[in-house]
């Protein structure tokens, strides 16, 4: 089920389920998963891209596994905030995954997270290398943390 928009989200999860962060590549998918009470984001692991069956058949165990409640998809608009080919691209992911789980599904714009994360690893002085193994699941829980902070605000008085 896709949720129009993080207050739909709040209405359909389950208390003590985890979000799932995904950070949609061309090439791979970053990871991030929430802890129960859905306040802190932790990277979680980058998968190659392959056919969407196989995509979604890892992500299905790792939703089993892991108690997860519902599921973000990172939503890589235009800077004017109008869809391009990438965010065309989540969003036909998502409705394809939608149609194999009873999940709830959320898009959350994701503009400027690569580059957030990418200037974070520069500033800790992180090898190229090492910033192409990490950025996708570190993207993943930026994206993944942002929801969890506006829950967070919603709920608060």
């Amino acid at each position: 089920m896709i949720v129009a928009d993080i207050t739909g989200l709040t209405s359909v999860l389950s208390p003590g389920r985890r979000l799932l962060g995904l950070d949609l590549g061309e090439k791979t998918i970053g990871l991030a998963l929430s802890d129960t009470s859905r306040s802190v984001a932790t990277p979680m692991a980058t998968l190659r891209r392959a056919k969407f069956s196989l995509d979604a058949g890892k992500l299905e165990k790792i939703v089993a596994e892991h108690a997860v409640g519902g599921i973000v998809i990172g939503l890589p608009l235009n800077m004017d905030g109008s869809d391009g080919p990438s965010a065309q691209s989540a969003r036909a992911f998502g409705r394809n995954f939608a149609a194999r789980t009873d999940l709830p599904i959320v898009f959350w714009d994701e503009r400027l997270s690569t580059v957030a994360v990418t200037r974070t690893l520069l500033d800790a002085d992180t090898s190229r290398r090492r910033r192409a193994e990490l950025v996708d699941k570190m993207a993943a829980a930026y994206i993944l943390q942002g929801v969890l902070d506006r829950l967070r605000h919603m709920a608060a008085p």
